[in-house]
């Protein structure tokens, strides 16, 4: 039986007020500051001093502004920094507008795909209601951006820049929600009326084809061919012409992306260790790369990190960083706010159950270029954001170690770094991946902006 809350119970609420003699202070303080600076603890900045022992430099930082584009900028900048080291290009950038125009077109098949193939089932079914709530959004995964390069390439950000509509995607992603959720409605009804399976793919292709007109007004038409111009740091020139986006990537960049995979510490019940998991609906290209998550111990998870970083290679990472975080000081620390003490409550919580009941999940996506190791463990790391220079050290933040075992929750490793038995799981889970229901955390996407 449900129980109200009577005019008894609050007084005796009040009354034990009195039994907190820190009360009033602390109320002086909250409501005259704010939760957050009320609670700060000034010894975090002190202790998250930005030195670090392995260290890789990686320039200076790009700017998402107002999209939620982070998966997409923290995972080029891991390519550009290689393409400025070896062609000494220093603040070279990929275009992210590019990536971005596939993005929303294949993300719109994706959901029409989803939707023909939900048909039979009704819309207030909890799948069918999870696929029309957010059509498609900024948001993405590693494998997501793979997909994506190995179906279109890349190019410059000089062979196609950024527009009003990239840079602050709100209106877009509103526009393109309404004609997904409009074609999706079609779509069904016309499944439901016995429609052939040619009538309606060719619904789905005209659809598409206003989905292609409004993205190219938006974003841009995309390059098929474009010329490669540019001086290096040393003044020298160079051109390269006529290539294609796909011509760039094999020729700039290089990577073999099937040998850069994801792994995630989702320390869950469901979720057993050297396990290869896969989200339903979860993914953009029709066809190509699908996300996969190998599940390690925290303990593998961070050595492995750590061991990346001493070859000389970045790391992409996926965490939460809503939680215990100073955007503009660029601190990350489960110190960093005392709210413990100031409202006199234990909120501690494990990993597992933050993941479990809601409290947490990855949200941002960012690159670790340092880690300060003392007696070989580490203490702090150096973390390169996609927020502009302001915030923090230049657009560097410092994330503690304690932070990191509780907030990060996805990484991407290159295999060449990988001990056998690490390679071996994820080679033979990735083949019949357990699948995880939609709206598990492990499939939230990295879409944070500052």
């Amino acid at each position: 039986m449900s129980q109200e809350i009577n005019f008894d119970t609050i007084d005796n609420f009040v009354s034990d007020l009195a039994k907190h003699p820190a009360y009033k202070v602390a109320a002086h303080a909250a409501q005259t500051n704010g939760i957050y600076k009320a609670s700060q603890n000034t010894q975090s900045a002190i202790d998250l001093d930005p030195t670090f022992s392995v260290e890789i430099d990686t320039g200076s930082v790009s700017n998402q502004k107002q999209s939620g584009r982070c998966w997409m900028f923290s995972a080029l900048s891991t390519m550009r920094h290689a393409i400025q080291k070896e062609f000494k290009l220093k603040g070279f950038e990929l275009s992210q507008n590019y990536t971005f125009f596939w993005d929303k077109f294949e993300k719109s098949n994706f959901f029409f795909e989803n939707v023909i193939g939900s048909a039979d089932k009704p819309l207030g079914d909890r799948k069918v209601a999870f696929l029309f709530q957010a059509p498609q959004g900024d948001g993405g995964q590693w494998d997501m951006l793979c997909g994506l390069i190995e179906k279109y390439g890349i190019v410059p950000k000089k062979a196609y820049p950024e527009t009003a509509n990239s840079e602050n995607s709100r209106a877009l992603d509103a526009t393109l929600n309404t004609m997904l959720r409009k074609g999706g409605l079609e779509l069904r009804d016309l499944v439901n009326a016995g429609k052939s399976a040619e009538e309606v793919e060719a619904h789905k292709n005209e659809l598409l084809s206003a989905i292609f007109r409004m993205l190219a007004t938006s974003l841009g038409m995309p390059p098929k061919t474009f010329d490669f111009e540019y001086k290096d740091d040393e003044g020298n020139y160079h051109i390269d012409k006529d290539l294609t986006p796909q011509d760039f990537f094999k020729k700039y960049v290089g990577w073999d992306l099937e040998n850069y995979i994801s792994v995630i510490n989702g320390p869950t019940a469901d979720k057993p260790y050297n396990k290869v998991f896969s989200v339903e609906y979860l993914g953009n290209v029709v066809g190509g790369r699908q996300v996969r998550h190998l599940n390690l111990e925290l303990s593998d998870f961070k050595k492995l990190i750590i061991n990346q970083l001493e070859q000389g290679e970045v790391v992409w990472f996926g965490s939460d960083v809503s939680q215990d975080s100073d955007r503009q000081a660029g601190l990350l620390d489960t110190k960093l706010y005392e709210t413990d003490a100031l409202f006199d409550f234990d909120f501690s919580m494990t990993k597992a159950q933050r993941l479990d009941s809601g409290e947490s999940m990855m949200n941002h996506a960012m690159v670790i270029t340092g880690v300060d190791l003392v007696d070989g463990k580490p203490t702090k790391w150096k973390i390169e954001n996609s927020w502009g220079d302001k915030p923090g050290f230049k657009g560097y933040f410092v994330m503690s170690d304690e932070w990191f075992d509780q907030f990060v929750y996805q990484a991407v490793l290159n295999k060449a770094y990988l001990p056998e038995d690490v390679k071996q799981a994820y080679d033979e889970g990735k083949k019949n991946p357990i699948q995880l229901l939609p709206w598990d955390p492990m499939g939230s996407l990295a879409c944070k902006y500052y």
